[in-house]
């Protein structure tokens, strides 16, 4: 069967003397039928030629399902007087959010159902705040943005986008009579935050390149066109956020670049005052604001890298401060990076993380100041810990989530009082799952130039007695993002197939600081992918691997599409998910998404002759060559604002173009950059995924 032709259409650009010749450009007109009749016969192509897979798709979708416990909910987590939580059920994609009243206000413990049924409240006085079914009804996508509630618990602002690009619309329901008020946001970058009173919803909007760039106050109970223009960025290489501290006393905007931050503030307790810049922004110098009580008095802590590339936890007071007049709470300390603060009335809850681990850091907060200062520890050899549904200031636990590549995740309350730690709920696996069937390690590659890499595997331990194995390496390496240790039900299909898992946390991540992260961009971008390699070098060279199917997605799609340039002979197969493997063509266009906030990442090739020769020697769509390529499934999204469709539709025109290769390429017509919505949608996408990598293993057998 033969794939598909692309027309070449030669598209010539002269820049700094050099002559660039593109014949695929023609591929980025979305509106023309045409460019659509080519993505619908390639999705044709992908369909023929995977055909054969079709039992092995069904039967891993149905462990997919099997294993899941479809009708659930999650630990409730408390706020202003309820306990909210989300609920799936059996047959529907995607649930609900709901809130039942806390009956002692004594008591932290989160309250558990002794059964869940599809057609029965999970607990007593449940109130369905949102049904996610029924909002999603008649759309191809839905994806819910975020939903707030008003402070005074009435009022709940909640956000959905039904096409995928990522730009939502507002609406605010009366959770007291269950209608929707009149008003109605459109053009929102994710959700709204409401200030202390509820009167008021402040939201980001984006420019033409699809940074937000404006943040808005709405009203209630007026029109979007009356709306106040609170900020508006004008520097190009920063965007904003905005936010509400947990004490409530602040509203925030976040401004940022990838190197620079400036926050501004408006306090509830003097709004005479106005916005206020808590520290101009300087070159250099990333800081986050929170806010907490110290020995009796309100303070700022201050997450800065001012001392250190690793950054050091500092109060201030709450006033405009000059960064040399941050007081340190947590020195810097260039054997552990840290990440982030939460404050709350009792402590401070520091996210860090050393050795290529994730920590947390609790610090005890009292009349005097700040009191003991220690680790929440776990003792297994690899695992990823973290923070999150904390919503209130006062209370007395962290809600702690844990997991490991063989542990389901878990999530435990730390009483930071008696220093216990209680499991809550660990995410059910039907079908008599045993974390003991499973081992998991963490290697060590060297790269070229003598750097050591770390590489996390789980393997089934029968698997791993008889030799080695297939395996699945996973790669990043870009915006200081972190791929730690991860549970997969889905992954399971895999695993007890006798296949691998494993993740190469490469230079240009942040899983070894802030040096990991600088020594992986710009022109240092080229240790990202000879960092991988060595992972995949390593793999088969010291035992572990038989075959190496590769994969990543978005700036890992552009990992995978260098290394398939570099060491396809390292690679049994290829996928890249929503590839960012056109980067040259992508930042030489300033109007393009995302082009001029990420100059910092990847440099500027239009202004800067050096930028535009380093990435054009690896930017994967340049360098395809007459070679022997390894397989290649590349999936898309027409709909995606962030890595647009067109630059893995080009690549897999020229790959078979000049090399001929055995590539596949498959465009989700109604979806975003995270693909499809719905997990049973999700479920067959991962499905179709897998039985293609298991495909390249040797291990297609439907069982």
């Amino acid at each position: 069967m033969q794939p598909p032709n692309a027309a070449k259409r030669p598209v010539t650009r002269e820049i700094h003397g050099r002559t660039r010749v593109d014949d695929y450009e023609w591929l980025r007109d979305k509106d023309a039928p045409e460019v659509i009749a080519h993505l619908e016969a390639e999705n044709s192509y992908t369909e023929a030629r995977t055909a054969h897979l079709a039992e092995l798709r069904q039967q891993i979708f149905d462990e997919i399902k099997g294993r899941t416990l479809e009708t659930d909910l999650s630990v409730p987590t408390r706020s202003r007087g309820y306990w909210y939580y989300g609920r799936s059920f059996e047959g529907r994609e995607y649930g609900a959010t709901c809130r039942v009243p806390v009956t002692d206000p004594a008591d932290w413990t989160p309250p558990a159902p002794a059964d869940v049924a599809p057609d029965q409240p999970a607990l007593p006085g449940e109130q369905v705040l949102l049904d996610l079914d029924a909002l999603a009804e008649g759309h191809e996508f839905f994806s819910l943005g975020g939903s707030s509630v008003s402070p005074d618990t009435r009022l709940l602002a909640y956000s959905t986008d039904v096409t995928g690009d990522e730009r939502y619309t507002v609406r605010i329901k009366d959770l007291e009579t269950g209608e929707l008020l009149p008003d109605v946001l459109e053009g929102v970058l994710g959700g709204a935050t409401w200030d202390r009173a509820g009167e008021n919803l402040y939201y980001s909007t984006v420019d033409e390149s699809w940074r937000p760039d404006k943040i808005w106050r709405h009203r209630l109970g007026t029109t979007q066109d009356r709306d106040e223009l609170v900020h508006h960025e004008t520097d190009s290489r920063f965007w904003m956020g905005v936010g509400r501290t947990r004490s409530d006393r602040f509203l925030v905007i976040a401004i940022g670049s990838k190197l620079t931050s400036e926050y501004r503030y408006l306090d509830a307790d003097h709004p005479e005052q106005g916005w206020q810049v808590f520290s101009p922004r300087r070159e250099g110098l990333e800081y986050s604001l929170d806010h907490a009580v110290i020995g009796g008095e309100d303070r700022f802590v201050v997450l800065h890298n001012l001392t250190g590339p690793d950054f050091e936890l500092g109060s201030a007071p709450v006033a405009p401060t000059a960064p040399e007049d941050w007081q340190p709470l947590v020195p810097h300390d260039p054997a552990v990076r840290l990440e982030d603060v939460d404050a709350f009335a009792g402590h401070l809850v520091v996210h860090q993380r050393s050795e290529g681990l994730t920590q947390l850091r609790i610090l005890e907060l009292h009349d005097g100041g700040v009191g003991d200062d220690y680790l929440v520890e776990f003792e297994d050899e690899l695992y990823t810990i973290g923070s999150g549904g904390n919503p209130a200031f006062d209370q007395p636990t962290v809600r702690i989530g844990y997991t490991t590549m063989a542990t389901p995740s878990s999530v435990y309350d730390y009483d930071v009082r008696t220093r216990t730690l209680t499991l809550l709920k660990q995410a059910p696996v039907l079908g008599g799952y045993d974390p003991a069937d499973y081992e998991e390690h963490r290697l060590w590659a060297t790269a070229e130039d003598g750097e050591r890499v770390p590489i996390s595997i789980v393997v089934r331990r029968d698997a791993r007695a008889a030799g080695p194995v297939p395996v699945l390496l996973y790669g990043y390496g870009s915006y200081e993002t972190s791929i730690d240790p991860y549970f997969s039900i889905a992954r399971l299909s895999l695993l007890d197939r006798g296949a691998g898992f494993a993740i190469a946390h490469v230079r240009g991540g942040g899983e070894l600081g802030r040096r990991w992260y600088d020594d992986g961009k710009l022109f240092r971008k080229q240790n990202s992918f000879s960092d991988f390699l060595a992972c995949a070098r390593h793999l088969r060279e010291t035992g572990w691997a038989t075959r190496v199917v590769a994969e990543g997605g978005s700036a890992g799609g552009l990992l995978m599409g260098a290394v398939a340039n570099q060491g396809p002979e390292l690679l049994d197969g290829v996928v890249a998910q929503v590839p960012f493997v056109d980067a040259l063509t992508t930042m030489l266009d300033a109007s393009l998404p995302l082009t001029v906030t990420e100059y910092d990442e990847w440099g500027n090739p239009e202004a800067d002759p050096a930028v535009y020769d380093y990435m054009a020697s690896y930017a994967p769509y340049d360098n395809v060559r007459p070679q022997d390529y390894p397989p290649i499934l590349a999936e898309t999204s027409l709909n995606d604002t962030r890595v647009l469709y067109v630059e893995p539709a080009k690549w897999v025109a020229r790959l078979r173009e000049v090399a001929g290769a055995d590539v596949l390429l498959r465009t989700e017509m109604s979806a975003g950059h995270g693909g499809v919505s719905g997990r049973y949608k999700s479920w067959h996408d991962r499905a179709f995924t897998l039985a293609w990598i298991l495909d390249r293993m040797g291990l297609a057998t439907a069982r």
